[in-house]
């Protein structure tokens, strides 16, 4: 155990070195300006509360700001744009309470966004568990990750739950305010007029086509979203899938803590989502998702995945697989944030970014984008000067970059160092990773408060690399470097920056690393005019 210390203290203090050189070269070599955008500034709209035909839609009128969904984001937003006394409309596809195995985890980063915005209590009422943490399995040893609470008030910690039920808590908070309107609706497409959106088209319950107009439109329809096209570089990759079963009659090895097994031929995942029942989670890859009509999928979990799974937890897991309708199946979706500016339209949440589920990091990102976003729209009173409105809201893809950045790294990076491989480069820092968790200390709470949202850093993010692979290094050359662990050393130096990198250059080394180097970080709000407010 000495000799781990040994090598973990090592390790951070060459890391530090080394982060600084690589931060610099990157900077140096993928230094360069941002895209400037030059499009029209003049924006009209319908005066309050008309009603005109547009071919065959019905228009209903105008708001402050229009906001396509009701999920997390969306209803978060709502409300507090809502608070902030800005009037909203909120057009979502169903108000009914979604089923999903999606969106149950929110770590206690996520939690201390919601104290932020004010909807902490949208956790009560739902049988929600508290979450401190996770345990990770492997071949018999285990690693556990405590989230470093200890200054925090009791309350703090990370949450699991049903995702309709925590749904409808926050979409009654926004039917509470009466500046906000929240609808059921499909919207169609975007109303743009020489470059400038100025409202949606929209389809109502009852399938009549209607059209509404707001010099903001905030687009946050979720992981399918069929509005992104026109407002960012949408290039979705999907590594795997999860498959999701309930179980029930069955209690987790540590109590308030998720299971992580690390296994051939998938990462299992357990947490739990109420008083009586666990969340299962099987990461498959997408190239070999076995059918679950004709009971592949579930012959593939009984003979491959079953024996994997922890004593206490078998029996469960064998009769959730034979329940009726009980296996689902959710794409792992992960798609950098690329948007391109469009003034009077923004996009967030799931349909600007999403990262690979396997940490649960998701309705943190969102929440964090919410807080920043209403932070920037507080000092706005006239929002109708669509260009320079646009040019100071793109500081936002800059603000967003810490938490943003930090958790779409470490989830899309552990999905693949948690995947079943052949390579013994990638099944050593598998090793590597739950050693270094296992040395306590600086290296396990650091690794968590990053993981959980308490740390959202880039510069930790590449602390923590650095330490890993040094930590990795050195557990590959004791006792004597010999030449054949010097090239096992840098098999494993080059496995882990294959991993590592492409994710660090998809996320934009610049916005993480050099935040102050790009203009738009310095954004300030316009001033307000002398004039009569345009909805008057």
């Amino acid at each position: 155990m000495a000799e781990q210390y040994m090598v973990g203290l090592l390790g951070g203090v060459i890391a530090s070195l080394l982060g600084f050189v690589f931060l610099y070269c990157n900077f140096l070599i993928r230094f360069r300006g941002l895209r400037k955008l030059n499009r029209a500034a003049s924006m009209e709209f319908p005066k309050k509360n008309s009603v005109n035909k547009t071919g065959k839609s019905e228009g209903v009128g105008t708001t402050d700001i229009i906001i396509v969904g009701a999920g997390v984001a969306g209803a978060a937003l709502a409300y507090s744009l809502g608070k902030d006394g800005h009037r909203v409309r909120v057009i979502e596809r169903d108000l009914n309470a979604p089923n999903r195995m999606a969106g149950e985890s929110l770590t206690p980063g996520g939690y201390l966004k919601l104290i932020e915005l004010r909807l902490e209590d949208c956790v009560d009422e739902i049988d929600a568990q508290r979450l401190l943490g996770y345990t990770l399995y492997k071949d018999g040893k285990e690693a556990r990750v405590s989230f470093p609470l200890e200054k925090f008030q009791s309350h703090v910690a990370g949450r699991t739950f049903h995702n309709g039920r925590f749904i409808q808590r926050l979409r009654k908070k926004v039917a509470s305010l009466h500046n906000v309107s929240l609808e059921q609706g499909t919207v169609t497409s975007l109303i743009e007029e020489n470059g400038i959106v100025k409202g949606v088209h929209y389809k109502n319950g009852n399938g009549k086509l209607l059209t509404t107009y707001a010099p903001l439109t905030i687009v946050c329809d979720g992981c399918f979203s069929n509005l992104r096209r026109s407002l960012c570089y949408s290039k979705v990759d999907i590594p795997s899938y999860f498959v999701g079963l309930t179980l029930t009659n069955c209690n987790l090895p540590k109590e308030n803590y998720g299971a992580i097994i690390l296994a051939h031929p998938s990462a299992i995942v357990f947490y739990q989502i109420s008083s009586t029942e666990v969340r299962c989670m099987v990461n498959v890859p997408s190239e070999n998702v076995p059918s679950v009509s004709n009971g592949e999928m579930a012959c593939y979990l009984k003979t491959q995945v079953a024996p994997k799974v922890l004593p206490e937890l078998y029996d469960s897991f064998i009769s959730a697989i034979q329940k009726k309708g009980n296996i689902r199946i959710a794409p792992n979706k992960i798609m950098a944030a690329a948007p391109h500016l469009t003034p009077g339209a923004l996009l967030i949440g799931d349909a600007l970014n999403m990262r690979h589920a396997i940490t649960g990091g998701g309705m943190t990102v969102a929440l964090s984008d919410v807080v920043i976003l209403r932070d920037l729209l507080r000092p706005l009173h006239d929002l109708s000067d669509a260009s320079t409105i646009s040019k100071y809201l793109e500081s936002f893809y800059t603000l967003r970059k810490p938490m943003s950045s930090t958790l779409n790294i470490l989830a899309n990076v552990l999905q693949k160092v948690f995947s079943a491989s052949s390579n013994p480069a990638m099944k050593n820092l598998q090793h590597t990773f739950l050693g270094y968790l296992r040395l306590g200390g600086m290296f396990s709470y650091g690794a968590s408060a990053m993981l959980c949202g308490l740390c959202p850093s880039s510069l930790s993010l590449a602390f923590h690399f650095f330490s890993i692979a040094i930590y990795g290094v050195g557990r590959l050359l004791l006792p004597f470097p010999s030449p054949r662990r010097l090239w096992d050393g840098a098999k494993f130096l080059w496995m882990a920056s294959s991993v590592l990198l492409p994710y660090i250059y998809s996320e934009g080394t610049r916005q993480m690393f050099f935040p102050l180097t790009v203009p738009a970080y310095y954004r300030t709000p316009p001033e307000n005019k002398d004039k009569k407010n345009f909805m008057q």
